[in-house]
Parts: C-alpha cells; sequence; structure tokens
C-alpha cells in the first residue's frame, strides 16, 4: 500500500503550553484481543503507516466489539486528547449541502473508508502518536490514526479541498461524497449521471481514496443523507427516526417528557406548524406546572 501521496494537508498536533509528556499506561487484555491487535499493527506495518519507535510518549490500545462480532481497535488518546489545543476549522452546514442537491433526478452516495489513512502526519507531531500494545510493542503513526480529538476537522478541511473543482455535482460531508445530476441536454437521468460519477470515481482513484461498496448507493432516485431521505421530490423524514419517537415511553414527569420533545424535534422541518403542534407538551416543562398527562 505505502504512504498516500502528499495532498498539502498533514494533520497537525499543537499542544497546549507547558505540554511536557503524554503517557497513559497500558493495561492488560484478554489473550484475544492481544492477538487483535498484534495482527492489526502488524498489518499496518507491512502497508508502511506505523513505524516501530522510542517515543517518550505512549497511548494504550484496546478492543471494542462490533455488531457483527469484529473487533475495532481503539486508541485510548484521552491524555494527548486533553492537551490538544482544539482546531478552529468550520463544520459543513447540513442544511446548505441539502439545499444544494434537492430535487436532482438521480443520486449516488459513496461512503470512504479508512480516509484518515489518506492524511499524512505532519512530521514532528509522529512522537506523538506512539501506541503501546499489550505485548510490549510500540509504534508510531505516519498517517492520521482514529481517535484523534482534530482529526474530524483535518480530514474534512482535505476531502473539501479536494473535491471543490467537483463541487458543481459532488456535495461532501467529512467521509460521505454525494454526486447528484439533473435531467438536461435532452439526455437520459441515467445519461446525466454516469458523465459525473464516473468523474468522481476517477478522480478518487488517482487520489487513493476507497469507497466502502456495502455502504454505496449508485444511481438512486432517492438516497439517505445525514440523517434523511432526499429526493426529486424533495426532503422527507427517515422512517426508522419516526419509529423511534412513535415508540418512546409514555412520558411520566418532564424530565421524561424533555427527553422526548428533544428527540421529536426532529420532525420540526417536516411538520407543518411543528411548534403550535407541540406547545402544550412544552407548556408542561414551565417551572411550576402542574404535571398533567392525558392520553
Amino acid at each position: 500500500m505505502g504512504l498516500p501521496p502528499d495532498q498539502g494537508v498533514r494533520h497537525a498536533i499543537d499542544l497546549v503550553p507547558g505540554t511536557k509528556y503524554c503517557v497513559t499506561r497500558q493495561w492488560p487484555l484478554p489473550k484475544e484481543q492481544c492477538d487483535v491487535i498484534d495482527a492489526f499493527f502488524r498489518a499496518k506495518h507491512e502497508a508502511g503507516l506505523v513505524r516501530e519507535n522510542k517515543s517518550p510518549h505512549s497511548t494504550p490500545t484496546f478492543c471494542v466489539r462490533k455488531p457483527n462480532g469484529t473487533w475495532r481497535i481503539v486508541h485510548a488518546f484521552n491524555k494527548l486528547n486533553a492537551a490538544t489545543i482544539p482546531a478552529q476549522t468550520s463544520i459543513p452546514r447540513k442544511d446548505v449541502r441539502q439545499n444544494n442537491i434537492v430535487g436532482c433526478t438521480l443520486y449516488s452516495a459513496l461512503d470512504l473508508v479508512d480516509g484518515y489513512y489518506q492524511l499524512l502526519m505532519r512530521a514532528c507531531d509522529v512522537p506523538l502518536t506512539a501506541m503501546s500494545t499489550p505485548s510490549g510493542m510500540l509504534w508510531e503513526w505516519l498517517v492520521m490514526p482514529q481517535g484523534l480529538s482534530n482529526a474530524p476537522a483535518t480530514f474534512n478541511r482535505l476531502v473539501t479541498q479536494l473535491f471543490r473543482p467537483h463541487r458543481a455535482y459532488a456535495q461532501t460531508y467529512f467521509d460521505d461524497i454525494f454526486v447528484h445530476s439533473r435531467a438536461e441536454h435532452g439526455k437520459s437521468d441515467v445519461e446525466n449521471h454516469v458523465e459525473p460519477l464516473r468523474a468522481v470515481l476517477e478522480f478518487m482513484r488517482t487520489n487513493k481514496l476507497y469507497g466502502n461498496l456495502d455502504k454505496c448507493v449508485f444511481g438512486a432516485e432517492e438516497i439517505p443523507f445525514l440523517g434523511c431521505f432526499i429526493g426529486k421530490r424533495g426532503l422527507r423524514e427517515d422512517p426508522a427516526k419516526v419509529k423511534a419517537i412513535v415508540e418512546w415511553p409514555v412520558p411520566k414527569n418532564q424530565k421524561d417528557l424533555r427527553k422526548w420533545l428533544g428527540l421529536a424535534n426532529y420532525l420540526h422541518k417536516y411538520s407543518a406548524n411543528y411548534a403550535e403542534t407541540a406547545r402544550p407538551l412544552s407548556n408542561l416543562l414551565k417551572k411550576d406546572a402542574p404535571w398533567c398527562w392525558e392520553v
């Protein structure tokens, strides 16, 4: 695999002045997890993404079981993140992304896999990424690992910069890429969509960005989009989220009601006069308001 090309954006870790060493001791783990961790770093070392080191810094590694039964490797960067100056990078606005693509005829949604590994670390910060393992190894990352506090902001900056020439037909939101097209020039919907989709896929190949096929959608009239569904007829709510709201237990007090209203607020952009409809419930949250619930 080897290191990715330098895209002009490297992940930097700027520490709070006065910070010396970020060290957390590795704790013991079951043999199964130790074997998984060793195999993980062995593969990353063979790919050229990590190297052995003697850094004065050290962060432990552990595993979390995924729903499918496999293990997820987790780096406990708590101490390093606490000493890191937060990045002042703007987060993409979902509503702007929605407005840019709503009403198109066909969509493709691409989910980037291992996108962080396409970003090089700033050379002087590589020792800060030192990872310990239960078997006694110490590795440091040459690319941006998962778990660093400013990693999402850096990755979003890279993706935004890379896809800027394609923003007329491709919107990005962190590791999600949405390709969209409209019917025009007397061509079919599919013909209009294939051209921008091919341009994006070829661009991804050139820049060593890879999609997770299990999560990608190609040439659909409607796609899941950042918590809702979007298509040529506009936006609509996610049925799974509506189901969760409907099946929520009946509130028994103000605390329960506040939680439910926080969840139900998801519907405000899809429901006419939502605030007026919810007003009787909101009134129950006022100070000294008597609790009266009628179903």
